[in-house]
């Protein structure tokens, strides 16, 4: 019972947010269910602000050209507005130079980023009124996407909405939104201070389908249903402790779920750490946890997912279950698994060393793109307590050496892991493997004799120039 309240407890602390609506410049609205925040204060070029489980802020740089008066930041319409959702356009957010948005606390994943733009400065009449130009370029994460952007000409006129939709992907669980004034389009018609990038609306959601599964508790009665109570042709893998299977849930959702053995300290330990982790790390790269159910013996873990379950099957499996992997496809799961340690070691809030980086635990998706899983021995990088000991745990042939042999750990175990994983794909050949009528041979054996032999051919050209070129190379 205790058990079961500490993870319920547990995951509800580790929810994160996968969405987020702003009304910029203007008062909290409602539109098509969704409830967009207050953004209507005015005051100073910053702000930090905490809604619910949402929180987000901005910033403004700049001084607008209007001799020493005051600074604006919000406008209201000045123009007949033609747009669906009037609310959102009545208000905007205006800044001289740089307005930068910030969604903190998100869930890391995909998102569709939709940006509310209407121009309600300027007039579409013949008026003074209808001579300004506004211009900016907007950024999501860092990275240009629209240059040059005019809101009146992307509408079609002025009073009129445009919506700008962006693709972005969050990793350290902070979303970055910015538009920067171009230094174009006009800064003193119709009259000052109108100048600078504007928007009206941001609206952000997770591109995953809103099942509602993040980190959440599931019934047994709904794994058996989706498992077949856990029927062996259901079984897609075994773990280090307890068998994986294949489910469908009743909206159609494929699941695998890891069945741990809850009477082994070992188990427990390994169901608390994947909860921890997974659910606060989520990355394309990474496998994803739906949620978990602790009841009577069991230890569920539910899980996306995977296709084309594990590298290594895919690599040195039984023939029918082999992938035939070209060389452009062995350098996209090589790249995708460094950046998912990347993410690991240096991008995320909580910085990670997995432990157990290995073939098996390196899952493959439909597109043949990889996903690190097994979380179970993960740990807390702890930069200052390198020097302390650890207790040894992962996979012998893959351990740095000097965990293997000191348990010193660092994130640079993992880096030596993905050496030894990385050999795998290039090579094709398992990490340990047996030659018949011989003992097993590693692979980091194996390619130290390949290296020795090519040490040999090269030291036997007689030409002096060619040893010193070779050398060089």
């Amino acid at each position: 019972m205790w058990f079961s309240l500490m993870v319920a407890n547990f995951v509800q602390l580790v929810t994160a947010s996968y969405s987020l609506h702003i009304n910029c410049g203007g008062k909290m609205v409602a539109i098509n269910g969704s409830i967009y925040d207050d953004d209507s204060d005015a005051g100073g070029p910053a702000r930090f602000q905490h809604s619910g489980t949402k929180y987000w802020g901005f910033s403004s740089t700049g001084d607008f050209m209007d001799n020493d008066s005051t600074d604006y930041y919000t406008v209201s319409n000045q123009s007949k507005l033609s747009t669906t959702n009037a609310e959102l356009y009545m208000n905007a957010r205006l800044s001289p130079i740089s307005l930068t948005y910030y969604g903190f606390c998100l869930g890391n994943g995909n998102y569709t980023v939709n940006l509310h733009f209407a121009e309600i400065i300027f007039t579409d009449d013949q008026t003074y009124n209808s001579l300004g130009r506004r211009l900016f370029d907007i950024y999501i994460q860092g990275k240009l996407v629209n240059k040059d952007f005019n809101i009146a000409k992307e509408a079609g006129g002025v009073g009129k909405e445009v919506t700008k939709s962006f693709h972005a992907i969050v990793t350290n669980t902070t979303l970055e939104i910015r538009l920067y004034w171009a230094g174009k389009g006009t800064t003193s018609l119709p009259y000052r201070s109108v100048y600078g990038p504007l928007i009206s609306a941001i609206s952000v959601k997770s591109e995953v389908r809103d099942l509602d599964l993040h980190t959440s508790i599931f019934t047994l009665r709904q794994i058996k249903a989706a498992t077949n109570n856990f029927d062996f042709a259901n079984k897609i893998g075994e773990g280090g402790f307890g068998p994986v299977f294949k489910g469908i849930l009743s909206d159609g959702t494929i699941i695998a779920v890891k069945q741990l053995a809850s009477k082994s300290k070992q188990g427990n330990r390994e169901f608390l750490n994947e909860i921890g982790m997974i659910s606060a790390l989520q990355h394309p790269y990474l496998v994803k946890l739906y949620g978990c159910c602790v009841e009577r013996d069991q230890l569920l873990l539910v899980y996306e997912y995977v296709e084309n379950n594990s590298l290594a099957r895919a690599l040195f499996g039984p023939e029918e279950h082999q992938i035939k992997l070209d060389w452009p496809t062995r350098h996209k799961i090589c790249v995708g698994i460094a950046r998912g340690l990347a993410y690991l070691h240096e991008e995320s809030r909580l910085k990670i060393v997995h432990r157990d980086i290995k073939s098996t635990n390196v899952l493959i998706d439909k597109d043949l793109n990889p996903k690190i899983s097994d979380f179970g021995l993960a740990r807390l990088d702890e930069e200052e307590n390198t020097h302390i000991t650890t207790r040894i745990a992962g996979t012998y042939g893959y351990m740095a050496p000097e965990y293997a042999m000191h348990g010193y750990l660092t994130d640079k175990a993992d880096v030596y892991s993905f050496g030894v994983v990385a050999l795998e794909i290039v090579s094709g050949k398992n990490n340990i493997y047996r030659r018949q009528n011989e003992k097993s041979l590693h692979l980091l054996e194996w390619v130290s004799i390949l290296m020795l032999y090519s040490y040999q051919i090269i030291f036997k050209i007689n030409d002096e120039r060619d040893k010193n070129i070779v050398r060089f190379i």
